[in-house]
């Protein structure tokens, strides 16, 4: 598989990318020397691999859930630059 002109300026809209036209076979270069190196992880037998998420063997550390006493919403909304009805208010930033 190789990247060409076109897959660089479909890479590129996709990715809200500018990039010059100039500069394309640049990037179709670079692309195309990752894909070679994936083509040659490809050739490498993982049969008796197990799956693996992380390279590093880890546990979730957990602590049970207890009620505990939080702050009081009046010293939580004490520096708030708005405030109402108890709560936080803030600007819209969704329009319809």
């Amino acid at each position: 598989m190789s990247v060409n002109h076109d897959d660089i300026k479909k890479i590129a809209s996709l990715a809200r990318l500018e990039i010059p036209e100039d500069q394309y076979a640049h990037y179709a270069g670079q692309l195309n020397r990752i894909l070679e190196y994936m083509e040659k992880l490809n050739e490498v037998n993982t049969d008796d691999v197990a799956p693996m998420y992380n390279s590093l063997e880890r546990t979730n550390v957990t602590r049970p859930d207890q009620v505990r006493p939080s702050l009081p919403q009046n010293e939580a909304l004490k520096n708030a630059p708005l405030k109402g009805d108890g709560f936080f208010r803030v600007p819209k930033v969704v329009k319809k």
